[in-house]
């Protein structure tokens, strides 16, 4: 099968890419045309998933189309956009008819999921690697960004921590546990809810904001950096869910929410007057600390002492932990 028998035959009729509002052309030309309200911005992230690196070697295709896409729409939610489109840009090794219908099937799950629209990518032959570019739309000035954290702020997260990273054993074979609680871990790895609810409601209310990927401390620092403040997180505020305490014990799940990464949950500042407002719109809201003058990150335990943690979190390039 060439290149472009296999884009017609599995990307160009996927229901995920048959037009929608603000999808003035589709797969089939040079470009793409998105069409945009007077006074909306255009919001584009790319994301990159290689085999062995972001995801295990032979993962189910079903699942890794659906992950991939999960991952890439969490940056919109990150910035308080509303999905629009996305372009995949597939490299494979070989052609395979059942891998790539699991494929198609998993993106198109997750799009329905995230109301967002197949308009276009490209494949080539090489090693197995997926890079995803979506794109959103937010009123002009209303994006969320990782600038504006503020001095007495508080320090938000939209959501129990650690719970993909806790999965990662399971997914890679090393562990086994009870069959009710691998369940709940493996669906937080492999299909992670992008916030977008959530980060709708923070337009305007909060100060600064991302989305959780390569772990609470790391992530938190770039806000930190950004805003030009101290980031404070009281780790007995932690939220954490029972099965990874069930899964790993307390000590464990506290390490794994504060640097296991994949998360793709939403941290955020906001001003504590505004936390009733965020909280009687429904939306899950967990306090884990505040912001003070100085600069990076620092972890307090129930005592209030300064902890060390073992690492931040997960870096292409940094020096293994």
């Amino acid at each position: 099968m060439g290149e472009f028998e296999l884009i017609r035959h599995y990307f160009a009729t996927a229901a995920c890419a048959q037009g929608a509002d603000g999808v003035a052309l589709g797969i089939g030309d040079d470009c793409a045309l998105l069409e945009l309200a007077a006074g909306e911005q255009l919001a584009v992230s790319t994301d990159t998933l290689v085999e062995a690196v972001h995801f295990p070697a032979e993962a189910d295709a079903r699942l890794l189309g659906q992950r991939a896409l999960a991952v890439a729409v969490s940056d919109l939610a990150a910035m308080g956009a509303t999905p629009l489109a996305f372009t995949l840009a597939l490299t494979l090794p070989s052609v395979s008819s059942d891998w790539l219908a699991g494929l198609t099937a998993g993106l198109e799950r997750m799009a329905r999921r995230c109301g967002v629209q197949l308009v276009g990518g490209d494949t080539c032959r090489g090693p197995l690697s997926l890079t995803l570019t979506v794109f959103g739309r937010v009123p002009r000035g209303m994006a969320l960004t990782r600038q504006g954290a503020r001095v007495g702020d508080l320090l938000c997260v939209g959501g129990a921590l650690g719970d993909a990273a806790g999965a990662l054993p399971l997914v890679l074979g090393q562990r086994q546990v009870a069959d009710s609680i691998a369940a709940l871990l493996l669906e937080r790895y492999w299909s992670p809810q992008p916030q977008l609810a959530l980060g709708l409601s923070l337009r305007g209310l909060a100060t600064a904001a991302l989305d959780i990927s390569d772990g609470l401390l790391a992530d938190c620092g770039h806000i930190a950096r950004a805003s030009g403040v101290a980031l404070v997180i009281e780790q007995a505020r932690l939220p954490l869910s029972a099965a990874l305490l069930a899964c790993v014990g307390e000590d464990a799940a506290c390490q794994l929410a504060l640097s296991g990464g994949d998360d793709y949950l939403l941290a955020f500042t906001l001003a504590p007057e505004h936390l009733p407002d965020l909280q009687a719109g429904g939306q899950t809201v967990h306090v884990i600390g505040h912001v003070e003058a100085g600069q990076g990150v620092r972890l307090l335990d129930a005592a209030g002492r300064i902890l060390t943690p073992l690492h931040s979190g997960y870096q292409h390039f940094g020096t293994p932990p």
